[in-house]
């Protein structure tokens, strides 16, 4: 843990030269048979996870795998990870839609949502920037839906429409960049967008929503903390650049995904995490503890810790609220309150995430 720490603190933060972040994508894991053998697992293990023609299948970068334990079929990374015949059965409740997403909530505009856009939350608009994931998680409350199709990066015409409406709206004063995830675009893609936003006066923030610094840290460049490390020079107001990172367990961190956080933070951009709660994965307190002191010791301040949003193929996933509780309550007595995240669960149709504890 103390190495990670000081390799995190103590670098002058030199850019990861080897292996390039497309390459790594381009060469992830697709076929659940090849992690199988990769993992030193029965081929057994994956004649059952994925049928042909899975609209969500495998994806999962090579440096993710490398953090699994070997001939472990429960390591709660590779669970995250590998299609399972549970995803198969329908459990009530559970929708392809479960946040009521594929309709656009405009909010209060006359100009409407383009497509890609999300008016979800007062003074915020969330972007869909891309379809394209470093991973898929099989949990994602968008493993149904059409981000593909919808994406602002897809289309000009979308991009010049989403930044239109934050020039429109006064009230708006974040925007949100999700998807998919924004940082399998690149990095020219990111400093333009970023550049145009710097433009919008009233624009205060930019919240990027990413699992790529996790799955695949060579993505965190120094190019791209260029990109997104945008100022207003004309301005005494700085256009404020956050990112939130999405980590599940504490295998998940380390060496280089320490490293990736730390150039970050010393870069000045403050960076948060949000995390799951995923049952056999991260449903026990030692587990979660491990994972917050991890990520206040790298100067990444634990954020949300997520109910599983209710998607038609997790449900195998889902922790009784109850159990939430009791976990928020065990951390509170173990950790300081910073490492404590907020408990939530987003409901649709709701102005907020409503706060269990």
């Amino acid at each position: 843990m103390s190495n990670l720490v000081s390799t995190a603190a103590s670098r002058v933060c030199p850019a990861p030269t080897t292996p390039d972040w497309r390459t790594i994508l381009a060469e992830a894991v697709r076929d659940p048979a090849e992690l199988c053998r990769l993992l030193g697992l029965p081929a057994a293990t994956s004649h059952t996870a994925e049928p042909p023609g899975e609209p969500f299948p495998l994806l999962v970068p090579r440096p993710y795998v490398q953090r699994m334990q070997p001939g472990d079929p429960l390591d709660p990374l590779l669970l995250q990870v590998m299609p399972r015949a549970e995803e198969r059965t329908a459990a009530a409740g559970f929708r392809t839609d479960p946040l009521g997403e594929t309709s656009c909530v405009p909010g209060e505009t006359s100009t409407g949502c383009p497509s890609g856009v999300l008016w979800k939350y007062a003074g915020r608009l969330l972007i869909v920037a891309t379809g394209q994931c470093g991973v898929h998680c099989r949990f994602c409350f968008r493993r149904h839906f059409p981000a593909g199709d919808r994406a602002v990066a897809s289309s000009t015409r979308r991009w010049e429409a989403a930044r239109a409406m934050v020039a429109a709206e006064p009230t708006i004063r974040e925007v949100i960049l999700s998807g998919g995830d924004p940082l399998t675009l690149d990095d020219n893609v990111l400093s333009e967008w970023y550049g145009q936003f710097a433009e919008i006066p009233h624009l205060r923030r930019i919240r990027l929503h990413t699992r790529m610094p996790i799955v695949a840290p060579q993505r965190v460049t120094n190019t791209l903390i260029r990109a997104i490390s945008s100022t207003r020079l004309a301005s005494i107001t700085r256009l404020a650049s956050i990112v939130v990172v999405h980590v599940n367990h504490p295998a998940e961190i380390d060496t280089a995904v320490a490293d990736a956080m730390g150039r970050l933070v010393d870069s000045g951009i403050p960076v948060l995490a949000q995390t799951v709660l995923l049952r056999g994965i991260n449903d026990r307190v030692e587990v979660l503890q491990r994972l917050f002191e991890q990520l206040a010791d790298l100067r990444v301040m634990p954020y949300y810790l997520h109910q599983l949003d209710r998607v038609a193929g997790a449900a195998h996933f889902e922790v009784p609220e109850a159990v939430g509780h009791r976990l928020i309550e065990q951390l509170r007595a173990r950790l300081p309150g910073y490492a404590v995240p907020r408990y939530v669960r987003e409901v649709p149709g709701k102005p907020n995430k409503i706060v269990l504890e």
